[in-house]
């Protein structure tokens, strides 16, 4: 479960820094300075909360491992590296149903902005 929610968390975290990003990096002279400095504030306020999130992660990976050497003496050769696969498989998947999710979105999107333009 708390893998689940570190890897959205930080998915969500690098999504959002990215846009922040390309909004800043998109500003023109006309652009307020006020404008400027919301962005720029939000730009440190989501790096921080993304290095938090950084070391929830490795905090887990941590955990992850110490689970698995107290596994080792627990099961089979066979079935230590079926729960190894499952781990590894797990945040994959994770990340690729969130990708899945952001393209479902987007199309979303620009089948409505389609409709609207008929």
């Amino acid at each position: 479960g708390d893998l689940d929610k570190v890897v959205n968390l930080l998915l969500s975290l690098s999504g959002r820094l990215a846009r922040v990003e390309n909004a800043l990096n998109n500003l023109d002279e006309n652009t307020s300075p006020e404008e400027r400095r919301t962005l720029v504030e939000k730009q440190k306020l989501l790096t921080q909360q993304h290095e938090d999130a950084k070391e929830l992660k490795e905090n887990l990976d941590r955990r992850e491992r110490i689970v698995f050497d107290i596994l080792a003496n627990y099961l089979s050769e066979e079935n230590l590296a079926d729960y190894e696969h499952f781990v590894k498989m797990k945040s994959a998947l994770i990340i690729e149903q969130r990708e899945l999710e952001d393209k479902i979105k987007l199309g979303e999107e620009q089948l409505k902005c389609l409709t609207d333009s008929l």
